[in-house]
């Protein structure tokens, strides 16, 4: 696996390739259990993976509990990313949920302790909660910095706007955005924003739950059903792309799923991938060495593609 630089804005080279760890434990009834997800951990590792990202929120705390006795004798081998908002805790106290400094405090304490580490690398709100004060985020994650507890900060689920005025008051260094071939709209404000500002771009979603291995095709299961994201069904426009993966698939002579992971690497990115078994992670590992052509690239980048809408198709009329 490769390693590149994560953004403009610092000097550290992290893997191609995330590592998510929403799957590992299943205290929220649904994930691996504590030896599968040792196994995901180190293949991930002996692949030469040293990023992860997580939150506090992923098994209510078990996942940072997992990474953190994993990583005990290797800490400083890895990078860890993890985030705060909602609690690590089922019906968390309105004192303990958002992204304000009481909140903000009391969960890097506690993602400390279960991550068994002095410091996180990279540590970001994981919703905008709409109430906390920008300046109040702001100051919070520069005193965690200013502390050492915290290396490098950024943001997720954020609006635009606000993650630009945010980076633009602080030392900001990365941003985690939902990003794949059939959820593009961060085209529009997120991806212009975050080259504007030099931030490391963490993309997760990058199969958009599986839709885009074909594996709901053959009646297969998996966590994506209409109910948990109605957004992503084989519309018209997905069975476009969906079809397109599966023909250049079989001209490269890889997986549908393992074509779309070479495109979201295409982008000059960071693709999150998740993984409840280690057989799940292995087809996203084999994925960086699969390459795809400039047609091809251009091909699903044009089938792909989302309207920017306002004002930016004006600009370009504009602009010409």
């Amino acid at each position: 696996m490769k390693n590149k630089l994560f953004g403009k804005k610092t000097g550290l080279y992290a893997s191609e390739l995330i590592l998510g760890a929403a799957m590992l434990g299943n205290r929220k009834g649904y994930g691996s259990t504590a030896e599968e997800a040792k196994d995901i951990l180190t293949a991930y590792a002996d692949a030469g993976g040293n990023f992860i990202d997580i939150s506090d929120r992923y098994q209510l705390g078990e996942s940072e509990e997992i990474v953190g006795k994993f990583l005990e004798h290797q800490r400083s081998n890895f990078i860890i990313c993890t985030k705060y908002t909602q609690s690590n805790e089922n019906n968390p106290a309105i004192s303990n949920y958002g992204n304000h400094r009481k909140a903000m405090r009391q969960a890097v304490e506690s993602s400390l302790k279960r991550l068994k580490t002095d410091y996180i690398d990279i540590y970001m709100p994981h919703f905008d909660d709409g109430v906390t004060p920008i300046d109040e985020i702001v100051r919070g994650l520069e005193d965690l910095v200013n502390a050492g507890k915290v290396l490098y900060t950024g943001l997720t689920n954020f609006p635009a706007w606000k993650a630009a005025a945010i980076a633009r008051s602080t030392n900001l260094s990365a941003i985690q955005i939902e990003y794949n071939l059939l959820q593009r709209t961060a085209d529009r404000e997120f991806i212009p924003m975050a080259s504007e500002f030099g931030l490391g771009t963490m993309m997760y979603s990058p199969l958009a739950g599986g839709l885009l291995t074909g594996k709901y095709r053959q009646g297969e299961s998996g966590r994506l059903s209409p109910a948990s994201n109605p957004e992503y069904n084989e519309n018209d426009s997905a069975k476009k792309i969906i079809d397109q993966l599966f023909i250049i698939a079989e001209e490269i002579g890889a997986t549908p799923g393992q074509a779309a992971f070479a495109w979201i690497l295409s982008r000059d990115a960071f693709p999150i991938v998740g993984a409840r078994t280690a057989s799940h992670l292995k087809d996203a590992l084999e994925a960086v060495s699969v390459h795809l052509t400039a047609e091809q690239i251009l091909l699903l980048d044009q089938i792909s593609e989302v309207s920017l809408g306002y004002p930016h198709e004006l600009l370009q009329q504009v602009r010409g």
